[in-house]
């Protein structure tokens, strides 16, 4: 049985992530929730922590990361406290995620090198703001994005060889409480005309994108960024 620890799957997307691999059998380890491990990634030590906490209850051995948790808080231009709220959200965003996959890739070296054959696996949730960009109150919300596709580029190719695979999915606007109160404040129908779809996504649309790249995608997709946005960008 595969063990995954997931990332924010407390509400919206991580919620979903959570059911639908959890019906696949896989054994999943949540943060965040009533019953998974605490951790406040604005801290900097939590990422290490919630990793050792993962560890200890998957009995040694986790094969999957799947870096869902993130913020998508406002920091105008005219904030007096702009940099710090940037900095935050690069820290919950990215740094966490980064440190999260580090230990992971540390954790596979060491298990293949006891000469563990099983898949390896990273997923990180990223973003349409990745590539689109965001509204000009979401600079670093982007940028934090932006870094989480690079990052799983880099790795893909870094580790490959390794039997470590990375991929990313880049949800649109998703049907979360989140993502509702952001669709009210950029006028709602409006902002719905930009997607070719008619709707956003719903969060069972992206788990079951993550449960293919998480399980089921083939070794060669590795480094691969799936999109779920209905077609409001395309690249």
């Amino acid at each position: 049985m595969t063990t995954i620890l997931l990332t924010g799957s407390s509400r919206g997307i991580g919620a979903a992530i959570a059911d639908t691999l959890s019906a696949a059998n896989a054994t999943v380890i949540g943060h965040g929730t009533a019953s998974g491990i605490a951790a406040d990634f604005a801290d900097p030590a939590a990422p290490a922590a919630l990793w050792q906490a993962a560890l200890a209850r998957a009995g040694g051995a986790i094969d999957v990361l799947v870096n869902n948790a993130g913020v998508f808080e406002a920091a105008p231009l005219d904030a007096g406290d702009w940099s710090e709220r940037w900095e935050r959200t690069m820290r919950i965003n990215l740094t966490a995620s980064a440190e999260l996959c580090r230990l992971a890739v540390l954790h596979w070296q060491e298990r293949r090198a006891a000469g563990w054959q099983g898949d390896a696996r990273i997923v990180n949730v990223a973003s349409r703001a990745a590539y689109r960009g965001d509204s000009p109150a979401h600079w670093h919300y982007a940028a934090s994005k932006a870094g989480m596709v690079a990052m799983t580029k880099t790795i893909a190719r870094g580790y490959a060889g390794a039997g470590i695979l990375a991929f990313a999915a880049c949800p649109g606007f998703t049907m979360t409480g989140m993502a509702d109160d952001y669709l009210a404040s950029r006028g709602g129908d409006t902002l719905l005309a930009d997607i070719p779809l008619g709707r956003v996504a719903m969060p069972d649309e992206i788990a079951t994108t993550v449960r293919f790249l998480a399980l089921d995608a083939p070794a060669s997709m590795t480094g691969a960024v799936l999109d779920v946005n209905g077609a409001s960008y395309v690249r």
